[in-house]
């Protein structure tokens, strides 16, 4: 995590937006394989083969460059007789790239020569591109960064509680609380920000210890300032109060979290969401499993004997953790059980869900929303954030057009992407899921089903989850090794043309591409979001998430709803309500929920740790 900082209040040019870039290398004699396009950590491949000797990539939407980034393409070749492969790194001026782009065209082409490669980037001075761009159509999800661009979120807890491993899994970083690396050093106005999960802030307080009513005092005006923040995004949406679950006995509450607890429910901290989080919940069951009476285990089965500790567990759990809790905070007051041990990690669902649902009901749709993009633990909650973001513009606007009147096929799908991607906040610095490939991958997937897909009754006829994991295992246990490329079944067709050119029209056949491509991309990112453990995305598990859901029953049985919906009902009868109910019908019922899915992944292959690969014949 890095801490923010203040920015300098200087005069900072507007950022550019490439659009595209083409290498010409024809009076080259370098045996050139491919090019990149590199914007600091940001790697995006030319990948499109010009006429001649030529690579060139359109970039939609465009890749925005600012002041104080590093800007180069890396040329890729290989040395003649056979010799290894090599690469060249182009850098570019980018004080010599804004003067070009200050003139008074709004669009400008910045050439460069190279040695004997010739360079053409193309700029704009905003994010428009060129035609089969997004043009003006506004992602929803950039009106609710701009709102509220981070979850806000105060975490309170004595050193050793378990809190930096708690924000590391759920919110899928590593090294959350560097305050924790000497005790008492946490200062609670420091924003904690990852780089590897920019949807979060995280603010750090100690505990409440004995006799600590600084910390208590601090803690109040902290909370006070944040109240009176006029705008969203400064204000403090959820607390989480973490204890570690006190032996039998023991004492949960010291005399200032008493107090703190007590404001809380004569309501003087507003109305913050205030979460009782109490740790290390699997070292407490293991305790409560050795004390048990081993005479009363005698004869009886292994679920008898699970429901016997659960038992005891809730009672003693009333006893010496909610019994106390409710006593100052009163009986309303949100609590979750919590482990980050890999046998207990489903109950970090419980406390994302409840803190969730207490967002919800306490400030605007934007900060529940960015709840649920910020979290990395329930993608139930995704998928719920996703309808949310589609039901306030876009998807419901699919049968009438109103907000696509005379834009590209490929522009209205890009908005619809470029949401349903936000929503779902996968690590993914170098934009896989943003780039030409994937895209064109979900295209071309949506066709193939449509033009070829079954036409039978759907109905889950099996188990969602284990389907789709018997799946994942069939293509991994195929392969040759490790490094053997996964095989995507899908390859680029005429249709692409149709997409990127045609005008969005009101059309039985635009309709269905569109119903199922929503669909389509939320479950292939449900399936990515299986293989990837919140890890850093790679091509090869995008290919493993695509070429699964492709082989999996559930593609199928999506498909075939989706076309029974076009048989039964004509255009002219359907309305766009009923266009959006059967989008989130198809999507609940092929949800997976977090504590399955945390099962799941154990019978699969961890695909982040294996090589990356190139998406070879995928074509943009």
């Amino acid at each position: 995590m890095t801490r923010a900082q203040p920015l300098a209040h200087t005069a900072v040019p507007c950022p550019l937006h490439i659009s595209g870039v083409s290498v010409d290398f024809s009076r080259s004699r370098k045996n050139v394989e491919s090019a990149q396009v590199r914007i600091g950590k940001l790697h995006m491949p030319i990948a499109e083969r010009g006429p001649g000797k030529a690579w060139r990539q359109t970039f939609s939407p465009p890749m925005k460059l600012s002041v104080g980034d590093s800007f180069s393409v890396r040329i890729h070749y290989k040395k003649w007789l056979g010799m290894k492969a090599d690469h060249e790194d182009i850098a570019f001026e980018l004080e010599d790239m804004f003067r070009v782009s200050g003139s008074e065209h709004d669009r400008q082409e910045y050439n460069k020569i190279h040695k004997k490669f010739r360079i053409v980037i193309k700029l704009s001075g905003d994010a428009t591109t060129e035609v089969g761009s997004m043009s003006d159509l506004q992602p929803t999800t950039d009106e609710i960064i701009r709102i509220c661009p981070r979850f806000r979120i105060l975490v309170i807890g004595k050193t050793g509680v378990g809190k930096s491993s708690l924000i590391n899994l759920a919110f899928g970083v590593q090294n959350a609380l560097t305050s924790h690396d000497k005790a008492g050093e946490a200062n609670i106005n420091t924003e904690f920000i990852s780089r590897q999960n920019e949807r979060f802030v995280l603010h750090d307080s100690k505990g409440f210890e004995p006799g600590g009513d600084d910390n208590l005092t601090i803690v109040k005006k902290f909370i006070e300032s944040r109240r009176k923040m006029p705008d969203l995004k400064d204000q403090l949406h959820a607390i989480w109060l973490c204890f570690e679950i006190p032996r039998e006995g023991g004492r949960l509450l010291e005399t200032g979290t008493e107090e703190f607890l007590t404001l809380k429910r004569e309501g003087a901290l507003g109305n913050i969401p205030v979460v009782v989080v109490l740790t290390k919940f699997d070292m407490f069951i293991d305790r409560v499993d050795h004390t048990l009476d081993e005479s009363l285990l005698e004869g009886l089965s292994n679920s008898a004997i699970h429901e016997l500790i659960t038992k005891k567990a809730d009672t003693e759990l009333q006893e010496v953790c909610i019994g106390p809790l409710q006593q100052f905070a009163g009986s309303d007051i949100p609590y979750a059980t919590v482990s980050t041990k890999e046998d207990h990690k489903e109950t970090l669902a419980h406390l994302i869900e409840t803190t969730e649902s207490h967002v919800r009901q306490n400030f605007p749709s934007e900060a529940w929303v960015m709840t649920s993009i910020a979290q990395r633990v329930d993608p139930g909650l995704k998928i719920k954030a996703s309808i949310e973001v589609g039901k306030r513009k876009y998807w419901k606007a699919l049968v009438s057009s109103a907000a696509f009147k005379n834009r590209t096929t490929w522009s209205c799908l890009g908005v619809v992407h470029t949401d349903i991607i936000a929503v779902w906040n996968f690590q993914d610095p170098h934009k896989y899921l943003d780039s030409p490939e994937f895209r064109t991958l979900m295209v071309n997937l949506v066709d193939k089903k449509i033009e070829t897909g079954p036409t039978a009754d759907p109905s889950r006829t099996i188990a969602i989850g284990l389907s789709m994991v018997g799946t994942i295992a069939g293509i991994m246990s195929a392969l040759a090794g490790p490094a053997a490329p996964i095989v995507v079944p899908i390859v680029a067709g005429v249709v692409l043309a149709v997409w990127v050119h045609d005008v969005y029209q009101q059309s039985c056949v635009v309709l269905q591409r569109f119903m199922t491509y929503i669909v389509d991309l939320t479950l292939v990112l449900q399936t990515l979001y299986l293989v990837s453990e919140s890890k850093e995305l790679s091509r090869r598990a995008i290919k493993l998430a695509v070429a699964a859901y492709h082989a999996s029953p559930t593609s199928e049985e999506v498909h075939a709803g989706i076309r029974k919906y076009d048989r039964d009902l004509t255009l002219l009868a359907r309305a766009d309500r009923d266009a959006l109910d059967k989008i989130i019908e198809l999507m609940q019922l092929y949800s997976i929920d977090a504590a399955t899915i945390f099962d799941l992944r154990k019978q699969i292959p961890v695909v982040g740790s294996l090589p990356d690969e190139l998406w070879e014949d995928v074509k943009a």
